[in-house]
């Protein structure tokens, strides 16, 4: 996981309540609210997925929307800005999404909370109509 200084935070807050669930958590920064900006925390999320040192990241910022936008050009990060537990099920359910995306000045901690249990709770169901939607992902990251 990790957060710019703007979700740095909520980050701290979700870090301790995975921890306090029994998650190991890999806390790649930020460490303090200094400004600091959200595509080198999404590059270092989205390289320990890539990288199996992370079985799934969660990467925080002021509404998400950057954070996302940065995590999603890395050839095979599959991030979601989430904003409820729909969203936040359904993204790895259906998209098999690996990254989940919080927007800390958009959302509370009671309810980050809800959006991690249902993202980290959630399997990718294997459908083939599914399966084969990630096809065509995965073969637009080659093309582009």
């Amino acid at each position: 996981m990790a957060a710019d200084h703007a979700g740095f935070g909520l980050k701290e807050t979700l870090r301790d309540a995975l921890r306090g669930e029994g998650y190991a958590v890999l806390d790649l920064g930020a460490h303090n609210e200094l400004p600091s900006d959200y595509p080198d925390f999404a590059e270092l999320v989205g390289r320990a997925v890539l990288e199996g040192r992370a079985e799934r990241g969660l990467l925080l910022c002021g509404s998400g929307v950057g954070a996302s936008v940065a995590a999603n050009k890395l050839r095979g990060i599959r991030a979601g800005l989430c904003h409820d537990t729909y969203s936040a099920h359904q993204g790895v359910e259906h998209d098999d999404m690996n990254v989940l995306v919080l927007g800390a000045r958009v959302i509370g901690p009671e309810l980050a909370r809800e959006l991690v249990r249902a993202f980290l709770n959630a399997r990718f169901d294997g459908v083939d109509r599914h399966a084969a939607r990630l096809r065509k992902v995965a073969l637009l990251e080659e093309r582009c």
